[in-house]
């Protein structure tokens, strides 16, 4: 027959079963259990030592538990007592905060100071690269916060440095207004994998929009404000989200440098240290879980914060603002 086809005809060959090939959908079926199976072990350890135990902990923080006894439900005891009847946990909170929020724009800022002298040095630009990244790998280690303390410590390094100027200051760990300052500067040392982050992103700004800018008559600080900083912000967003996170969570170095007693004066006694002590030391796990959760939450603020304001300064490829 020379006519022409059927509408079922058509129908059917435009069906996409009569185009695969005999025994794609079983494989396809295959590849797919095939694609679960390597996830069920990540899903066992997301369940079981992610999920489950955060669960458990926010179960906790309505109790009272010491480990040796079980849990009593208390409500909002723990909470409430946080508060309102604990001024440690108040004193911890504002030393974490003044520790966020001084020490993680200046990381930013020494990070990109670096990163950009690095992005226009050729000559030697690896070595410098690795330097200044090395920090970062071993930054958070015991072995470099012992040495922190040795050098900031009374008639270390620094203060010996200091006094040689008629800078007498007895030493940064044991005195109240300077520990604090020495914390940040440690975490400001280890800005090597931001700088890194940074200079990837610099790496990507067309330099034709340098060009254009200069033969606008745009000077230096004029084309780092026009153009780098707006082709940068989607790294600076990522950074800043890392950077304050990162901060919250500072533990190691706070508990080596002070002995585990976040002294002198409490000054070293972040949230992340005060509640090992409430847990551990104490015993008081119920209100210790209170305690993180609270910092879970503070953060996770923050974080949606960002989230909901980069529209306003976070310039990504192809947006039209």
């Amino acid at each position: 027959m020379t006519g022409k086809p059927s509408r079922r005809t058509l129908f059917r060959r435009s069906r996409p079963e009569h185009f695969e090939r005999p025994g794609a959908r079983a494989r396809g079926r295959r590849e797919t259990l095939a694609g679960y199976g390597f996830l069920v072990p990540w899903m066992i350890g997301f369940f079981g030592l992610t999920i489950v135990p955060m669960v458990y902990s926010l179960y906790l923080s309505f109790t009272k538990y010491n480990l040796f006894a079980p849990p009593k439900w208390i409500g909002f005891d723990n909470y409430v007592r946080m508060f309102t009847d604990d001024p440690s946990f108040m004193q911890s909170a504002q030393i974490t905060l003044i520790y966020v929020l001084v020490g993680t724009p200046i990381t930013l800022a020494a990070a990109l100071g670096v990163a950009m002298l690095l992005n226009y040095r050729d000559r030697g630009a690896g070595f410098f690269r690795s330097a200044f990244y090395a920090p970062s790998l071993i930054g958070g280690s015991v072995s470099v916060a012992i040495v922190w303390r040795a050098m900031f410590a009374a008639d270390g390094p620094v203060d010996n440095g200091l006094s040689f100027f008629g800078i007498d200051l007895g030493g940064w760990i044991g005195n109240p207004s300077l520990v604090l300052p020495a914390m940040i500067l440690l975490a400001v040392w280890q800005f090597g994998a931001t700088m890194v982050i940074f200079l990837a992103g610099l790496k990507q700004i067309p330099k034709e929009l340098y060009e254009a800018a200069e033969m606008d008559g745009a000077g230096p600080w004029h084309r780092f404000r026009a153009v780098t900083l707006p082709m940068l912000s989607p790294v600076i967003f990522f950074n800043l989200l890392l950077g304050l996170i990162g901060a919250f969570q500072v533990f190691s170095t706070a508990y080596i440098i002070s002995n585990g007693s976040g002294g002198p004066a409490g000054m070293t006694n972040f949230i992340t240290l005060y509640l090992y002590k409430r847990g551990f030391s104490d015993g008081q796990m119920g209100y210790a879980a209170a305690i993180a959760w609270v910092l879970l939450i503070v953060v996770a603020i923050i974080a949606f914060i960002l989230f909901r304001t980069q529209r306003s300064w976070v310039h990504y490829a192809g947006d039209n603002r």
